[in-house]
């Protein structure tokens, strides 16, 4: 951030009150695609960092989950099958295009009676506390204007002896993979992005918001600073992607 009043929007500075919007419209013209687009932008590993994120939750039959950002829902689709019908998945986004996609995706896959969903901004989580077994984020708190805020809300909701994921593009643990992977984002990324969704732009953004996200050691550092307990993190792919764990003790 350059002052309090404006904040980063991929490497631009924009006012703090517009970043939501702004992260909405990329959102918008992105969401009829994006299944697709996620597919060939990891060549379909995002499949297996999401099931390690699954594997570490400890979900289990008769728990409440609250998915934030779930897009169209890779996580919570998993997630409902494993509280079965005696629990609960609440899926949530910011972003109501994204969220209807992910409600449909859900319908057609037979997934109904322990879903709930509803638009949620991530920072004022207008659930009460101590309700959740499980609080993941999936690829969405990069675009959080004031992730710490959403890191305390996923503390607040959680019960005691909950636990809380977010995965998330990281940094490279290596110099020659970082510039590998730099090449990779702001050449392949836009051009993938204008072929496939008619939309070079909103790719642009996402290579620079992962960029701007804390690193590793720093994300875990905000985790404790939300009173998380036992963090830890996993990285992927030379810490393209990491996951991070942390529980309400």
């Amino acid at each position: 951030m350059s002052d309090q009043n404006t904040t980063h929007f991929g490497y631009k500075q924009v006012p703090v009150q517009e970043k939501a919007k702004r992260v909405r419209e990329v959102f918008d013209s992105v969401a009829t695609r994006y299944d697709v687009m996620n597919d060939l932008m990891s060549l379909g590993i995002h499949r297996l960092w999401k099931r390690h994120a699954i594997e570490l939750s400890g979900v289990r039959r008769g728990q409440q989950v609250l998915d934030l950002a779930s897009g169209t829902g890779d996580l919570a689709y998993r997630f409902s099958g494993l509280v079965g019908p005696d629990g609960l998945v609440v899926m949530t986004d910011i972003n109501a295009a994204m969220l209807g996609e992910g409600r449909t995706r859900m319908l057609d896959r037979g997934r109904v009676g322990n879903l709930q969903y509803s638009l949620v901004n991530a920072e004022q989580i207008p659930f009460e506390s101590d309700l959740f077994d499980c609080v993941t984020i999936g690829f969405g708190l990069r675009n959080v204007t004031h992730k710490q805020n959403a890191i305390d809300e996923m503390f607040r909701v959680l019960k005691p002896g909950g636990r809380a994921l977010i995965l998330e593009f990281s940094h490279p643990t290596t110099k020659p993979l970082s510039k590998v992977y730099d090449a990779y984002s702001f050449s392949v990324l836009p051009m993938l992005g204008k072929l496939v969704a008619n939309d070079s732009e909103s790719y642009r953004y996402l290579a620079e918001s992962i960029r701007m996200h804390p690193d590793q050691e720093t994300l875990r550092s905000m985790m404790e600073a939300s009173g998380f307990e036992r963090c830890e993190y996993f990285n992927h792919t030379g810490g393209i992607v990491a996951i991070h764990r942390g529980y309400k003790l």
